[in-house]
């Protein structure tokens, strides 16, 4: 669901890079027990299912299409379960899971059509009731976001997709694209927020609940 580019680009950023985005764990306390199964999709290096593991929860699964990544994680959480996959499906069965995370992964899957695929195998993978939690970037307003979505938008034919230099391809998203991506899923919550990036910057986004349908 990603391309090789990116690929390498997040393996060298298993070296030094730090997430910030942040992980609403009393929000999603609210809406499941610790008992359940959980799947983190795009783990990275395991940081939110090591804040999970530390509050009580432990059936817990991370996976990952980044090697260095997975390496990383392991080697900093040896009691986590991180998994590396092609990043082309979700190498698990039908209804195994009773929440799945998916956190600041959409951002680097930038064409529709990926992200379409990414939220089917979610909902595949997932228990009939079950929760996605799902956290992104939005649109901002800046003049720094708004240069680098007009340069790119040609190129890729979205409006808020965008290069880094040193490689990576990344996106910003509308607020009615998210929903009408999580369209099978039942709302319980969506709230925008502002974060900070893992390049020391600020950013719109939001934190989402839903339900499977």
């Amino acid at each position: 669901m990603e391309d090789t580019h990116n690929q390498e680009y997040w393996n060298e950023a298993a070296k030094e890079k730090e997430f910030p985005t942040p992980f609403k764990i009393e929000e999603f306390e609210k809406h499941v027990s610790k008992e359940i199964n959980i799947l983190d999709v795009g783990c990275g290096y395991g940081r939110i299912l090591n804040e999970l593991y530390s509050n009580g929860f432990k059936n817990l699964t991370g996976i990952d299409y980044s090697k260095g990544m997975v390496e990383r994680g392991l080697n900093e959480h040896p009691y986590l379960n991180l998994i590396k996959t092609d990043g082309d499906s979700i190498p698990f069965p039908d209804n195994k899971f009773d929440a799945v995370l998916l956190i600041s992964v959409l951002t680097s899957n930038v064409k529709d059509e990926e992200q379409e695929k990414l939220i089917s195998e979610i909902f595949r993978v997932l228990k009939d009731d079950g929760i996605l939690y799902l956290t992104d970037f939005l649109i901002n307003s800046d003049k720094r976001n708004l240069g680098r979505y007009q340069k790119y938008e040609d190129k890729y034919g979205i409006y808020g997709i965008f290069e880094l230099p040193e490689g990576a391809v990344l996106r910003h998203h509308t607020e009615e694209h998210i929903l009408k991506l999580t369209n099978d899923f039942k709302k319980i919550v969506f709230e925008k927020t502002v974060f900070d990036t893992m390049n020391g910057h600020k950013s719109n986004g939001f934190y989402y609940i839903g339900k499977k349908r």
